[in-house]
Order: structure tokens, then sequence, then C-alpha cells
């Protein structure tokens, strides 16, 4: 039986996972089971992203991860993005996303030079794929940051708005009881955001 685990990640409130709900429809039309669905809404900039830990410790040998691209991801530094595929690939596991072309089945039938082959080019079209995911988020933030100048410049830098569901949500879990680190989880956030928020709304610096 062919098993697979999709991961969906968003990076704002604003983005709506519903989208790439399609890929459990295409995922099961493939011959698939899947075994579990990952939804978070973070930046692919970052590696403690609960949901990804979360679905790397739930992968079994022979799995396949899907997402709908591979800055789905991640869109980390390239050593760090090759480190995160590696913990996906020690538990046994392979990535099917599209875009990225996979080798694995016709090196595992290949041996001699023509296997080694193979699976460097594999490893040189991965590496292609993560460091131009990581471009295009560098390039989204000096983007950003060019159009902050921007408005600063001409006065009309407001500063940037508060993430109202996000912040409701923390303070909710936490009048709920839930501890830091699970109100993270369930939220979808850092600790470190969860710490800011639930601070600023006890009123302390």
């Amino acid at each position: 039986m062919n098993i697979a685990r999709i991961y969906l990640r968003v990076s704002t409130e604003e983005q709506d996972l519903t989208r790439q709900a399609e890929i459990e429809l295409s995922t099961r039309a493939a011959g698939y089971y899947i075994a579990g669905v990952y939804r978070e809404k973070a930046s692919g900039a970052r590696a403690d992203r609960p949901e990804l830990l979360r679905m790397i410790a739930d992968l079994q040998p022979g799995e396949v991860v899907v997402a709908e691209k591979i800055d789905r991801i991640s869109r980390l530094p390239l050593a760090e993005a090759e480190q995160l595929v590696g913990s996906i690939r020690a538990k046994g596991a392979r990535l099917a996303v599209p875009g990225l072309v996979d080798l694995s089945d016709f090196a595992a039938e290949a041996d001699g030079v023509a296997k080694i082959v193979l699976e460097s080019v594999q490893e040189l079209l991965l590496k292609l794929a993560l460091q131009m995911a990581r471009d295009d988020y560098e390039t989204r933030r000096e983007r950003q940051r060019q159009g902050v100048q921007l408005a600063k410049a001409s006065g009309k830098y407001t500063g940037r708005k508060p993430d109202g569901p996000t912040h409701q949500r923390i303070v909710a879990l936490r009048r709920a009881g839930h501890t830091i680190q699970k109100t993270a989880e369930l939220a979808g956030c850092s600790t470190s955001q969860v710490k800011r928020i639930w601070a600023m709304h006890q009123g302390k610096p």
C-alpha cells in the first residue's frame, strides 16, 4: 500500500488552507492512502514549526511526504533546508512535490555508474529547488523592506497591523490553562510570539 502524509502550510492568517485541500483529492486519486494531514500557518523560514515536526516524528519507512510546492516544506537557508529534508529521509520517507523530479525509483533499479549519476542528479535538483525557494523568500523580504522605506519617506507608513485572530486565539488558549508550548502548537505560532502577546495582554512590558 502506498502511504502519504500531507503537509499544508501558509504564512499568514490572511491566506487560506482551503485551496491546498485539493492536494488531498489528487493524492487519493494517485492511489495513496493518507495517513495524516498536517496543517499550520507559519513561515517556511522557521524550522521549529510544530506540525512539521509532528509530521516528521510520525513518518514511517516507505511513506511519502506530499506538499503543494517545495517552498511549503522549506524557505530556510540551503544548509538548514537540506538538514530538514535529511530528517525526512532519515525516517525512510521521500518527498513528492510538484516541480521536483523524483528519480529515486530509477536510482533504486540502477547499479554502478548509472546509479551514482541518477543519485547525483537527484541531489542537484533538490538543491536547486531548495535554493530557489530561499531566493524567492529573500526577494520578497527585500521588496517588503524597500516598500516600507518608501512609505516612511512619503509619511505613509503606519507600521505593521496586529494579527487580531492570532492574538485572540493565544489569549483564549492561555486563559483556558494551556501551557505556552501547547498554546504555540494549537495557535500555529512560535513560543516567543505566545510569550510576547500574553505579556502584552497582562499589561507587562
